[in-house]
C-alpha cells in the first residue's frame, strides 16, 4: 500500500472528526465549512477555545494555545470565519498582560488530565505563542486592536534578542513572516542555539525540524536550509510512517485517546509537508 492510501485510511479509521474533515477538505475537494462547523464544537461561550483541541491536556476552559490550533486548523483548510476568529480575539484580549502578552495555557489545567510537560511554564506569558497568534491573525487577514498591541510587544521582546527553544523561535518567525525586514541570517546563526531544534535528519529525538519552519517549498524561511538538509528530512518524515499509516510521536499525552488524537494531527501534517515539496 502506497503512504497516501495507509495514511488515509489511518485517517479514516483512527482519527478524531475534526482531522477527517481537515484530510477530506485538503485531498478530496470537499468543502471547508464543514472543518469550521466541527471546530464550533471546541469553542466556549466565551469565545476562545478550547475542549481538548489541542489533545496535551483534556481541560474544557478556553486556553490561548487552543485558539492557536483552531487558527492553523483555518489556515491549513483555507477556511475563514471571520465571527469565529474576532471572538477568539476577544477573549485573547480578556485574558492578556496590559501589554498584550498571553500564556500557552493556564492553572486551568491542573483540574484535568494533561501532559507531564504541561506545567507552570506554560502559565508565564511570552513570545511563545502570543507572536504566533498575531502572525496567524495577519494570514487570516483578521484586524483587531489586541493584533496591533500584541504585535508592539512582540516586536520590542523580538528585538531583544531571539528565544532559546525551538518552539518559540518558530512562533517568533510566524509573527517576523508579516514584518517585511525578515533577517534570514540572524535567523541562521541563532538556529544552532536553540534547544529542541533538531536539524539532523538522523536524531530520532524530540524537536522541532527545518520542515517545521519552511513549511512550504515557497517559505521565506527555506533558504535557510539547504537542499541536502530538507531532502533528508523528508526522507525521515517517509520512514517514520508506523504499518499501521499513521506517524508516531515522541512525547507522552495524558492517554490513549489523547494519543491517537494527536497521531491524527501529525498524520495530516505529514501529509500535507509531503504534498507540498511533492513527495507523495
Amino acid at each position: 500500500m502506497d503512504i497516501f492510501t495507509a495514511a488515509r485510511d489511518f485517517v479514516r479509521r483512527d482519527a478524531r472528526v475534526l482531522e477527517r474533515r481537515l484530510f477530506a477538505t485538503v485531498f478530496e475537494g470537499a468543502d471547508a465549512q464543514g472543518v469550521v462547523d466541527a471546530l464550533r464544537g471546541f469553542q466556549n461561550a466565551d469565545g476562545g477555545f478550547g475542549w481538548g483541541l489541542e489533545p496535551d491536556k483534556r481541560c474544557p476552559d478556553s486556553l490561548p494555545l487552543d485558539v492557536e490550533v483552531a487558527f492553523d486548523t483555518l489556515l491549513a483548510a483555507g477556511a475563514r470565519d471571520e465571527d469565529m476568529v474576532r471572538r477568539a480575539v476577544d477573549w485573547l484580549a480578556s485574558v492578556a498582560t496590559p501589554d498584550g502578552a498571553v500564556p500557552l495555557c493556564g492553572p486551568a489545567v491542573e483540574g484535568y488530565p494533561h501532559a507531564e510537560h504541561m506545567t507552570e511554564w506554560t502559565y508565564q506569558p511570552g513570545v511563545n505563542p502570543t507572536a504566533g497568534l498575531v502572525g496567524r491573525l495577519h494570514k487570516l487577514g483578521v484586524e483587531h486592536p489586541w493584533r496591533d498591541k500584541a504585535a508592539a510587544w512582540c516586536a520590542e521582546q523580538l528585538a531583544n534578542g531571539f528565544p532559546e527553544d525551538a518552539h518559540g523561535m518558530h512562533e517568533a518567525l510566524e509573527f517576523l513572516e508579516h514584518r517585511g525586514d525578515a533577517d534570514l541570517d540572524r535567523v541562521r546563526e541563532w538556529l544552532p542555539k536553540l534547544a529542541y531544534y533538531r536539524a539532523d535528519a538522523a536524531d530520532p529525538s524530540y524537536g522541532v525540524t527545518p520542515l517545521q519552519f519552511a513549511q512550504t517549498p515557497d517559505s521565506i524561511w527555506r533558504p535557510l536550509f539547504t537542499d541536502e538538509q530538507l531532502d533528508a528530512h523528508l526522507d525521515r518524515l517517509i520512514a517514520d510512517q508506523q504499518p499501521d499509516g499513521g506517524w508516531g510521536i515522541t512525547w507522552e499525552p495524558p492517554g490513549p485517546a489523547a494519543t491517537l488524537e494527536y497521531r491524527g494531527i501529525v498524520t495530516v501534517g505529514a501529509l500535507r509537508t509531503l504534498k507540498a515539496y511533492n513527495r507523495l
